[in-house]
């Protein structure tokens, strides 16, 4: 598959991609993270490797791009995951506190 990585054309393959990073040990996951075989790689890291360019020269989504049409699983910032969880209104929190209707059952 062709895609366009800081403004360099990859011909990339799924088989490709695994093998390149068959033996690279996973940094620790800050951001966005894509799953290659059993491990789970920062998508900066992942581009780093297949495209040999500095990690400051692309962004993590032109990576993601590249990845979920590759067919790898892609994974969102963990933080954009606590996020995700609505939070209380003020009204849920006070009828919390006074043991109200829709209190936590204790």
């Amino acid at each position: 598959m062709r895609c366009v990585i800081a403004r360099y054309p990859f011909e990339l393959t799924k088989d490709g991609v695994l093998a390149s990073m068959k033996g690279v040990k996973p940094e620790a996951v800050t951001a966005e993270s894509v799953t290659i075989g059993r491990r789970r790689y920062p998508v900066k890291q992942v581009g780093e490797v297949i495209t040999r360019q500095d990690r400051r020269d692309f962004s993590g989504g032109e990576v993601i791009r590249a990845m979920t049409r590759l067919g790898f699983t892609c994974h969102p910032h963990p933080d954009a995951e606590a996020a995700a969880a609505p939070a209380p209104t003020p009204l849920q929190t006070a009828s919390e506190l006074l043991g109200g209707p829709g209190a936590a059952d204790a």
